[in-house]
């Protein structure tokens, strides 16, 4: 079988709630693209890839666009379901640019799995569970808005939480207090800074919280930063945006600088590189939560089959991005309930996409 074909797709995710907060940053929607690969057999693969905005990450909608001129031609002629040569080719032909080949690489592994007429969760080691446990983000707001808003996800199933903080000190600690104090015995909370805090103020952070239950992420900016607060905080510590790449997280464990990594699929190069940081994390004893930047059900399914194939005791939790906006994209996607979502029927990602919605193609190449 060889890939033929490369097609990409654009998209607009629109908020349910209005529009999605955290740190300084505010957004209604978010610019998605999908990506499809056809092959010689009449096969389709499907894949995703959404940056949460141009300035949460070094990642944005244009440049993945742009990147498709170099790696979409990369893949043509070759076989998808030869998974890691797919993922090199692509390396070869773009230096870096991780989150440009996440989803043309989700789409391979979507082939590969089809052709063999199994799971994408089978193709990256199998499924130890058939429901994945979720946290629900709490956007940011005025603090008693936010306590308001975990009461109603909790009245909905869920019972674990991140709370968006890091615009401003002050109000972020009346956040905090104003969350934890309708936190129930059965639920897990973190407050997810996203790199907001200085310093200093993280660390009169990490004093605030001392009896309080609550994990902190992602506090700074840099590494070093977050290093520096470790020792000063009594609660668990959780590392997001500084842990992208696998010499990050053996530097991370070596110095114990977190309890659980964030790791999003698209910081690593997609499905290939992501599971190599899981299978990291479970040798070194770390703990992940399995997610990416965004995106609708094709990303969630991607993010479903890799936490379903992690083992027991190391999938702290996911997202089910599809869940935060009203505009499906593709069917097939993640069901959620109670907490969970369920991992998709099917071969592949188990998700087919709505091609009225998505319209006309915004690039493409061929054989």
């Amino acid at each position: 079988m060889q890939i033929t074909g490369v097609t990409a797709y654009s998209v607009d995710l629109l908020m349910k709630e209005g529009a999605y907060s955290w740190g300084t940053q505010t957004y209604a929607s978010f610019d998605s693209t999908v990506v499809v690969l056809d092959t010689d057999e009449g096969l389709r693969g499907y894949g995703e890839i959404c940056p949460l905005g141009p300035s949460y990450m070094p990642s944005f909608a244009g440049g993945l666009r742009a990147a498709l001129d170099h790696l979409g031609p990369a893949l043509i002629g070759l076989d998808p379901q030869a998974t890691d040569v797919c993922s090199t080719a692509m390396d070869v032909a773009l230096k870096g640019h991780p989150y440009a080949k996440s989803g043309l690489d989700m789409a391979v592994h979507d082939l590969a799995a089809k052709a063999a007429g199994v799971s994408v969760a089978t193709l990256l080691g199998g499924a130890y569970r058939n429901r994945v446990k979720l946290f629900r983000v709490i956007s940011r707001a005025e603090p008693e808005v936010m306590a308001e808003r975990l009461v109603e996800y909790r009245e909905e199933g869920f019972s674990q939480y991140q709370m968006k903080v890091g615009e401003r000190l002050d109000t972020d600690l009346a956040r905090i207090a104003a969350v934890t104090d309708v936190l129930a015995d059965t639920d897990t909370l973190a407050a997810d800074a996203n790199t907001g805090w200085r310093q200093h103020e993280a660390m009169q952070v990490a004093h605030f919280v001392a009896d309080r239950p609550i994990s902190i992420e992602q506090p700074c900016l840099t590494y070093a930063e977050c290093l520096a607060v470790r020792p000063h905080l009594s609660r668990p510590m959780i590392l997001d945006e500084v842990m992208d790449s696998r010499a990050a997280i053996r530097q991370g464990a070596s110095d114990g600088a977190m309890d659980i990594i964030n790791l999003k699929i698209s910081r690593f190069g997609g499905l290939s590189g992501a599971r190599r940081a899981r299978d990291l994390c479970v040798d070194l004893g770390i703990a992940m939560t399995i997610e990416d930047t965004w995106g609708g059900e094709i990303a969630t399914a991607a993010i479903a089959h890799l936490a379903a194939s992690t083992p027991d005791g190391f999938h702290f939790q996911s997202s089910a991005f599809h869940d935060y906006h009203g505009r499906p994209i593709a069917s097939g996607g993640p069901v959620v309930a109670d907490g969970h979502m369920a991992l998709p029927d099917g071969p592949g990602l188990g998700v087919e996409p709505d091609w009225d919605l998505l319209g006309a193609p915004i690039w493409a190449t061929t054989a």
